[in-house]
């Protein structure tokens, strides 16, 4: 038996809950994951795991075991990074989860040159417009948008959009171009309602404060599905840039009431629970900040500087 494969099969189950994920994680047959697990209890001479039908935790050795595997793994991992060094590049498999549409703009687009880099690395992009769970999916890092509800979840906000009232010059030709917010009363509004969507937004500008809710008969709960929203002429949208940046510097939409400012829209990096990130990871995650960088507006970049200047040293 290999013993640390054994090890990071352990590891694996106990972070999913599941063989199955674990199964699908390593691309072994379930089997195989049951018959580690048997041979390393076997080589400890004790129970790792409990499991029934529809539960698996493990005992309390199999707790303490785990905790002390886990940063084993992880730092030998970090070790052998660091003897191979930079030149070398990343290897194995990362699990990246983001939501569609900014995956399909901002990050599929610049990965051929990433791969370049790290010949010898696998990487799986799940795109889900969903909060998927982490540690049942085997993923290393997430993309979110948006405010965090999970305060356990370890993560770092990396990057910072203005949103924008967006719409084609086709829509505005017809309908005229709002100069305030109380304007926006009289036109088709397009409400997205995630990553802090919705019909009420609060305007700033200089000293004042506006509060409009918008109207609209259309609600949308994916990205793609506003954009086509916006692209059919259909209405007026309070979008990120990163939603439209393509379509911004083209032309092919309109951004209006620049003047007026809005709550800005973050972007985090997300580790499971209880992991420490792995370099893999942190690189794929540099990775996307530098992409974000090279496109970000000046009233961005402003908002990203702020927000670096922020962190703890």
């Amino acid at each position: 038996m290999d013993r640390l494969a054994a090890i990071e099969i352990f590891i694996r189950v106990v972070d999913t809950g599941s063989f199955s994920a674990a199964a699908r994680h390593f691309d072994v047959g379930q089997p195989a994951v049951s018959k580690a697990i048997a041979q390393l209890e076997e080589w400890l001479g004790v129970k790792l795991l409990l499991r029934t039908t529809r539960t698996l935790t493990p005992t309390e050795a199999g707790t303490s075991f785990y905790q002390r595997a886990k940063r084993a793994v992880e730092e030998t991992d970090e070790a052998v990074m660091a003897a191979r060094g930079s030149a070398a590049g990343l290897s194995g498999k990362l699990r990246v989860s983001a939501a569609v549409c900014f995956a399909r703009l901002h990050i599929v687009p610049r990965l051929p040159a990433f791969l370049d880099d790290h010949p010898h690395l696998e990487l799986e992009l799940v795109l889900d417009d969903r909060n998927i769970d982490l540690v049942e999916e085997g993923i290393d890092v997430a993309l979110r948008m948006g405010e965090l509800t999970d305060s356990n979840m370890t993560a770092r906000r990396i990057a910072e959009a203005r949103r924008r009232v967006i719409a084609t010059p086709a829509y505005f030709n017809r309908h005229g171009i709002p100069a305030a917010p109380a304007d926006l009363l009289a036109h088709k509004c397009l409400i997205y309602t995630r990553d802090g969507g919705g019909e009420d937004w609060k305007f700033r500008k200089e000293t004042a404060e506006v509060s409009v809710r918008m109207q609209g008969r259309l609600r949308i709960t994916a990205t793609e599905g506003l954009r086509a929203a916006v692209f059919a002429d259909m209405g007026v949208a309070v979008a990120s840039e990163w939603a439209f940046t393509p379509e911004l510097k083209s032309g092919a939409v309109v951004s209006v009431m620049d003047d007026w400012m809005l709550p800005t829209i973050s972007l985090s990096a997300v580790y499971p629970t209880g992991r420490l990130a792995s370099t893999k990871a942190r690189q794929f995650t540099a990775f996307v900040e530098n992409c974000l960088a090279d496109e970000a507006t000046p009233a961005s970049r402003a908002a990203n500087q702020a927000l670096e200047s922020a962190r703890p040293v």
